[in-house]
């Protein structure tokens, strides 16, 4: 199948899990711009230089240097039958970035995803999240309980709320993400490639859905 799909949504919702599964169904690579980084960066490429220099400072990488290196990275011989992206873009400017390097190419996306549920889930998924700070396992109060209320099984270590996992910082995290990207969903959606797919329900619900839409 030569589809390009593009997975977006927003912290919490399940967008990696569904596209993982979505990307080896459809027999093309999961791409996203977090394994580019490091896949540049650890190459030592022109690309990856130049994102490093941002990064230790701790600094944003621009959206067009981030451009550049999905556009390399959808030109390798593995992207040749299609690709699912995972994340990207996440802005307007992003999105006019590739769409224009596709172009150069004479490709288009064909479909994308947008998975969304209700603020009040998603910050209910996040802030249920426990880590170990020594072995780093990772548990949910409500979906994967340790055996043990506060304690690893691992190590026996008493577990911690990420700073980023606490309600209020969630929250902040999804206003930040609403007010990015609804100018690029109002994009998509005025192209006739946008599905929206409702991530209130079970793993598999949500993947049938997903499924389903990709078959359009």
């Amino acid at each position: 199948m030569n589809v390009k799909i593009i997975f977006l949504g927003p912290p919490g919702v399940g967008k990696g899990t569904q596209a993982k599964e979505a990307a080896a169904a459809n027999g093309v690579p999961h791409i996203s711009t977090g394994d580019i980084l490091r896949a540049e960066v650890d190459a030592r490429s022109d690309l990856g230089t130049q994102a490093k220099s941002y990064m230790d400072k701790g600094e944003l990488v621009p959206d067009g240097l981030v451009v550049e290196m999905v556009a390399h990275r959808l030109a390798q011989p593995d992207c040749s039958h299609g690709y699912l992206l995972d994340g990207f873009p996440r802005t307007m400017a992003q999105a006019a970035a590739l769409e224009a390097k596709l172009a150069e190419r004479g490709e288009t996306i064909d479909r994308v995803l947008y998975f969304s549920a209700p603020d009040e889930v998603l910050i209910r998924r996040l802030s249920g999240r426990r880590t170990c700070p020594n072995c780093k396992a990772g548990f949910h109060v409500e979906t994967m309980p340790p055996k043990t209320e506060g304690v690893c099984d691992h190590c026996g270590a008493e577990l911690i709320q990420r700073a980023d996992d606490e309600p209020a910082t969630i929250k902040n995290r999804l206003e930040v993400y609403t007010a990015r990207t609804a100018e690029l969903i109002d994009h998509y959606e005025n192209a006739g490639n946008l599905t929206e797919i409702d991530s209130t329900g079970t793993v598999d619900a949500i993947a049938d859905a997903a499924s389903e839409a990709l078959k359009t």
